[in-house]
C-alpha cells in the first residue's frame, strides 16, 4: 500500500528532477486556473484514459471554487472520471487537501492508482511530487501492545486471556489471534484492510484498541512502532491525505481535531455523508456494554463502585427484556431511574480507577484504560440519554438474532445537517460530490442535508459579480454552487427504465404473486443476466426461493456467501441472477453482459416503524414543510438512482431496469423518482421491454439454454 512517503517516490525520481527541479518551500504556489485543461489532459494520459467533457467542466468547476472560497456539489455521472477531475486542481492549488470517501475501494482506487499516477503526471509543471497518505480511525490498526504482552481480560481472572481462553489455538477465533500476531511481525501498516484473508469483528477486536483504551504514545512501551502513530505522522506530512466519513463526522462535530489542518476538503461518494455521519453520532445503552464495564472495573475500582455498577446492570437488564421497542419521546420513570444509576454508578467507577492510577507504568495500565474506557463511554451515553435535547432522538430497539434479551436504548441526531453546517465549511472550501446528487433534478434537498441551504446558493453558472466577499466563518451561510456535469454515457440509447403499471400496489407482505410472475418472465426475456435489489431481506429471500423453483438459472442471494465472492460469481456467469437487499443497491459494479437487468421490487421507502426517519418526517412537518417528500421520499429517490445506476458501467452496456412497482407511475410522487433516476428511455409496456431484452439478450455472448420447469 502507498502509505510511506518513500514509497511514492519511483526509481527514477533522480533523472525526473534533473528534467524538472523540485521547487523550494518558498517557490510551491498554487497552478494559474488557466492551466488546469492542460494538467487534467496530462493526467488522463498518463491514466491511459480518455478526456470528457464533463471532467473538464468539473476540474475547472472544482478549482474555481478553490480560488473563490465557495462549497461546491458536483453531480458526475458514472463514467465521467470525477477523481482525476477533483484531483488535478487539488494537487495544482498547492495546499493541503483532505479527501473523504464511503467505502474502502474508493480509498484504495485513489492510494493505489490514482494519486502514484496524477502525482507523477503532474511533476514536471508543478515541480514537486505532492505526498499523500490514507488515515483512518485507531481501531483499524492493530495494536502492538496489545500483540506482545495480550488482550485485557474481561472476565476478571487475570490481567491478560491466553489464546486457550479463545477456544484454544485449535479453535477459529484462538488461531485468528495467532495468525494475527505473526501477521503483527510482518507488516508494515497494521492495517486491517491490508489483511489477507480477513478476520472476523471479535478476533480483530482482541488486538485493536479504540482511541479511549489506548494508552497514549509516550507512555506505551510500542509508542515509536506504534500502527497509528506512524499512520497519523505521515497525514502530518502528506499533502494529500484520504480518510473516511467517519473521521470526517469526528473531525467534524466532536471538537477533538483528528485530521491535520487543510484547505480543502473533497467528500466523495458524498450521497453517503449523511447516513455515515449520523452513525458516528449515534450512542446505544446495552446490557453487554453495562456488563462488560462491570467485569473490566472489578480488578481496579474499589468495591463499592463496582457494586454500585452491578445494581445498576441488573436492574436495566431486567427492564430490558420486557421493553417494547420504537421511539420513547420522553424516558418513562422506571427507566429514567435505571439510566441515571448506571450514570452515577459509571461516574463512581472512573473516580475509583483514577484513583487507583500508578504514576509508573505497569501491565495493568492496559487493563485500567479499557475499564476507563468503557466506563466513560457508559456515563456519556446515559448523560446524554437523560439530556431530553430536542435535537436527539431516542428509542428501544430490539434485534431477533441473539434473543430477546438484546434490547438496547439508542440516540441519535434529529438532524446532522446543523452539525456539518457549524463544523464543515467555516474553515476550508468544501466539494461534494457523487453519481447521485440530485434528487427530482434539484440539488437542494440534499445540499440541505448536509448544512448547506437554499438562500445560500449561487447561480450555477459564474458570472462576475456574484462572488461572495465575506472570509471563512463570517457568514453564517455558506456559499455553494451546484452543477452537474452529466455522463459520457447515452443513457436514452443504452438503457430503458421500465415501471410495472398493471402490477398492484405492494402492500407490507413481501408475498406477492403478481410481481414473482413478473419477475419470472423477465428473467426469462433476458436469459439470467439479472441483479434484484429488493427492499427487504425477506423480500429477497422469497423472490429467490420462487425462482429457484421456477427456473433453471442459478439463483445467487445475499448472505449464503460473502458480498465479494458473490458479485464474483455472479460476473463470471451469464446465466446467474444476483438477488439482494441494502449492499447492493450501491457500489456494485459489473459492467458488460452479465448484468443487462436490474430490478428493483418496490419503492425503497423507509419502514413506517423507523423511529428516527418518522421523527425526522415529523420534525419536517412541524415547522411547516412536507415531511413524507423531504424525508421518505428523498431516502427512497437517492436509493432508487443507485440501484439504477447499476445497469450502465461501460460505453457499450445495454439493458432494462426493472421498477416493479406501480406507484412509480401512478402516484403523484412518481415524477420525482422517475427525473432522480438516469435519463434512460421510459416505458410501461411489458411486451416491448420483453422483446428488448430478448433482442440484448441474443445479441450477447452465448450462454446455456434456460427454460422454465413444468
Amino acid at each position: 500500500m502507498t502509505n510511506d512517503s518513500e514509497s511514492q517516490l519511483p526509481a527514477d525520481a533522480a533523472e525526473d528532477s534533473e528534467e524538472a527541479p523540485e521547487a523550494s518551500e518558498a517557490e510551491v504556489a498554487a497552478v494559474p486556473r488557466a492551466r488546469i485543461p492542460e494538467l487534467l489532459h496530462a493526467a488522463v494520459a498518463a491514466v491511459g484514459g480518455v478526456e470528457r467533457p464533463g471532467q473538464v467542466r468539473m476540474s475547472e468547476a472544482v478549482a474555481d471554487a478553490v480560488d473563490s472560497g465557495e462549497h461546491l456539489l458536483v453531480q458526475a455521472g458514472t463514467g465521467t472520471g470525477k477523481s482525476l477531475a477533483y484531483l488535478v486542481p487539488a494537487l495544482a492549488h498547492g495546499d493541503r487537501v483532505v479527501i473523504a470517501t464511503a467505502t474502502l475501494a474508493l480509498q484504495r482506487q485513489l492510494v493505489e492508482r490514482d494519486l502514484p499516477r496524477t502525482v507523477e503526471a503532474l511533476h514536471p509543471a508543478l515541480r514537486r511530487r505532492p505526498l499523500f497518505a490514507m488515515l483512518k480511525g485507531r481501531s483499524n490498526y492493530l495494536c502492538l501492545h496489545r500483540a506482545n504482552e495480550g488482550t485485557p481480560s474481561d472476565e476478571g481472572e487475570g490481567l491478560f486471556d491466553p489464546v486457550d481462553a479463545l477456544g484454544g489455538p485449535t479453535g477459529k477465533l484462538g488461531q485468528d489471534v495467532l495468525r494475527l500476531r505473526d501477521w503483527a511481525d510482518e507488516t508494515e501498516t497494521g492495517d486491517r484492510d491490508d489483511l489477507t484473508p480477513g478476520v472476523s469483528d471479535k478476533a480483530w477486536a482482541q488486538l485493536a484498541v479504540t482511541s479511549k483504551e489506548c494508552l497514549g504514545a509516550t507512555r506505551c512501551a510500542y509508542g515509536q512502532e506504534c500502527f497509528a502513530e506512524k499512520a497519523r505522522e505521515r497525514a502530518k506530512l502528506a499533502d494529500v491525505v484520504v480518510t473516511n466519513h467517519a473521521m470526517l463526522a469526528i473531525d467534524a462535530i466532536e471538537g477533538a481535531p483528528v485530521l491535520p489542518e487543510h484547505g480543502l476538503l473533497i467528500v466523495d461518494e458524498a450521497h453517503e455523508l449523511v447516513n455515515r455521519v449520523t452513525g458516528a453520532a449515534t450512542a446505544e445503552l446495552t446490557v453487554g456494554a453495562v456488563n462488560r464495564a462491570v467485569k473490566r472495573a472489578a480488578r481496579l475500582a474499589n468495591e463499592k463502585a463496582v457494586d454500585a455498577l452491578q445494581a445498576a446492570a441488573e436492574n436495566f437488564h431486567g427492564l430490558m427484556e420486557t421493553a417494547q421497542p420504537g421511539r420513547v419521546e420522553e424516558l418513562p420513570e422506571y427507566l429514567a431511574y435505571a439510566v441515571t444509576a448506571i450514570r452515577d454508578a459509571s461516574r463512581q467507577v472512573i473516580t475509583s480507577l483514577g484513583e487507583t492510577r500508578d504514576k509508573a507504568l505497569t501491565d495493568e495500565d492496559a487493563v485500567r484504560k479499557q475499564a476507563m474506557a468503557s466506563a466513560e463511554t457508559l456515563h456519556e451515553t446515559a448523560e446524554r440519554l437523560l439530556g431530553d435535547s430536542e435535537y436527539d432522538v431516542v428509542w428501544i430497539e430490539r434485534s431477533d438474532r441473539f434473543g430477546m434479551g438484546t434490547a438496547s436504548l439508542r440516540v441519535a441526531p434529529l438532524s446532522v445537517s446543523g452539525l456539518l453546517r457549524e463544523g464543515l465549511y467555516k474553515e476550508r472550501s468544501v466539494v461534494l460530490t457523487s453519481a447521485t446528487l440530485k434528487l427530482g433534478g434539484d440539488f437542494t434537498g440534499v445540499a440541505a442535508s448536509v448544512g448547506l441551504p437554499s438562500e445560500a446558493r449561487l447561480p450555477d453558472e459564474r458570472g462576475p459579480a456574484d462572488v461572495p466577499e465575506p472570509a471563512f466563518g463570517e457568514d453564517p451561510a455558506p456559499h455553494w454552487r451546484g452543477i452537474d456535469v452529466g455522463s459520457p454515457f447515452k443513457y436514452p440509447k443504452q438503457g430503458i427504465l421500465y415501471v410495472a403499471r398493471h402490477l398492484a400496489d405492494p402492500g407490507r407482505e413481501p408475498e406477492r404473486p403478481d410481481m414473482l410472475d413478473e419477475l419470472a418472465e423477465l428473467i426469462g426475456a433476458a436469459g439470467g443476466r439479472t441483479l434484484g435489489l429488493f427492499s427487504s431481506m425477506r423480500g429477497a429471500q422469497t423472490a429467490a426461493e420462487a425462482m429457484r423453483e421456477r427456473l433453471d438459472n442459478r439463483i445467487l442471494l445475499q448472505g449464503e456467501d460473502t458480498l465479494g465472492e458473490l458479485i464474483r460469481d455472479f460476473a463470471s456467469d451469464a446465466t446467474t441472477c444476483l438477488f439482494g437487499t441494502l449492499s447492493l443497491w450501491q457500489g456494485v459494479d459489473v459492467p458488460g453482459s452479465a448484468c443487462q437487468l436490474v430490478v428493483m421490487d418496490r419503492i425503497p421507502f423507509p419502514r413506517p416503524d423507523d423511529p428516527l426517519m418518522s421523527a425526522r418526517q415529523k420534525d419536517v412537518e412541524q415547522r411547516g414543510g412536507n415531511g413524507f417528500m423531504a424525508v421518505a421520499a428523498t431516502h427512497a429517490a437517492l436509493l432508487l438512482a443507485q440501484g439504477a445506476g447499476r445497469l450502465v458501467r461501460a460505453a457499450d452496456d445495454r439493458g432494462v431496469v426493472a421498477v416493479l412497482d406501480p406507484r412509480v407511475e401512478t402516484k403523484r410522487y412518481g415524477s420525482f423518482f422517475r427525473s432522480s433516476m438516469p435519463e434512460f428511455w421510459y416505458t410501461t409496456d411489458r411486451n416491448q421491454v420483453r422483446r428488448s431484452l430478448a433482442a440484448i439478450d441474443a445479441s450477447a455472448e452465448p450462454v446455456r439454454p434456460v427454460q422454465k420447469r413444468g
